[in-house]
């Protein structure tokens, strides 16, 4: 008997070879393009049409703007360093796949992430890494355990990148060749600056200042900036400058010849993708800062207003803004943002 599964089929090769797997697997795929203008629905149709699979085109621009750019821009305007994506799977992409999937009656939703699912001896779904080294689970980690109940992650044990582009390949998916997209899906060119100026939200000017608080120079908006930061500051000094603090309260960014690390951090809006690892309030782990392959050993101690970390060696430049993710090997405990 055929099982209905919603997939997030954005037009691109990862969602494409998710949507064969599948099929391969015995589901009955339907696809679902999150349309938030941005262009796109034209290459899943094209996909669609291939894998002879229907596809739901939904409106989300307006949930996009709410949930995803006005944070983005809030985080910005207050010296923080966002995560779009974290907050985007939980408040828009993973709940849309959800609704679709009552909807239509189908139990299970998926799409082209890098990452797996595991269950434990109680049946208890795990958010696992991925075998590839592209593992996503860090942009994951913030869904709640009810959504990872539902969620399949067909390249959970693909090999690389160029593995599911060579099954593209064999498939005559008509996106095989199609480049990856970018971080920030709704600036394509990067220029979060740009984008910040043109919705009237850039920061204004003020000094570069040292930690004894002397003016070394003017900077061009807190925006601009980010914790551990040495290039592009344009100020002369006779050793490598690096961005110690941003100050929104003084409109100051504060430089040291010194490397940002820190010992400690504290996190909030805790998310825990399997609390019985952390039943007892405190639990060794690895934690990673920001989105990248390092993992250092930590000790994690809850609290009433979220998470304190302490890390065995200082880790480099953990951001304001930024999502702290708690592994257990493979398994992902959970995370939080860093304060």
């Amino acid at each position: 008997m055929s099982r209905k599964i919603v997939l997030g089929l954005s037009g691109g090769v990862d969602s494409a070879v998710s949507a064969r797997l599948l099929r391969e697997q015995g589901y009955e795929v339907y696809g679902l393009f999150m349309d938030v203008g941005l262009g796109g629905a034209e290459d899943a149709q094209r996909v669609a049409d291939a894998l002879s699979i229907p596809l739901y085109l939904a409106r989300q621009d307006e949930a996009f703007e709410r949930e995803v750019c006005t944070y983005f821009q809030h985080e910005y305007q207050h010296a923080r360093t966002p995560n779009p994506c974290i907050v985007c799977n939980r408040q828009v992409k993973f709940r849309l796949l959800c609704n679709y999937a009552d909807e239509i009656g189908a139990e299970q939703i998926a799409t082209g992430h890098y990452a797996r699912i595991g269950r434990d001896a109680q049946g208890r779904a795990l958010l696992m890494r991925a075998r590839s080294p592209k593992d996503q689970s860090y942009m994951l980690a913030n869904l709640p355990r009810t959504v990872l109940e539902r969620c399949v992650f067909p390249l959970g044990e693909a090999v690389d990148k160029e593995a599911v582009r060579v099954l593209a390949r064999e498939s005559a998916i008509p996106v095989a060749e199609k480049k990856d997209s970018m971080d920030i899906c709704f600036i394509p060119d990067g220029d979060w600056a740009g984008w910040l100026a043109r919705r009237g939200a850039a920061l204004p000017e003020g000094n570069f200042v040292d930690e004894n608080g002397k003016v070394l120079g003017r900077h061009l908006g807190l925006h601009r900036y980010t914790v551990g930061q040495r290039k592009g500051l344009g100020i002369a000094s006779t050793g490598r400058l690096f961005v110690r603090e941003l100050r929104p309260e003084t409109n100051e960014v504060v430089l040291s010849l010194d490397d940002v690390y820190q010992k400690e951090i504290t996190v909030s809006q805790v998310n825990l993708c399997a609390p019985e690892y952390a039943a007892h309030g405190c639990f060794p782990c690895q934690v990673r800062v920001r989105y990248s392959k390092r993992c250092d050993p930590a000790e994690v101690e809850l609290t009433a207003a979220g998470a304190r970390v302490v890390f065995e060696q200082a880790v480099r430049a953990p951001a304001a803004g930024q999502f702290a993710v708690f592994y257990d090997g493979d398994i992902v405990i959970g995370g939080g943002f860093i304060d």
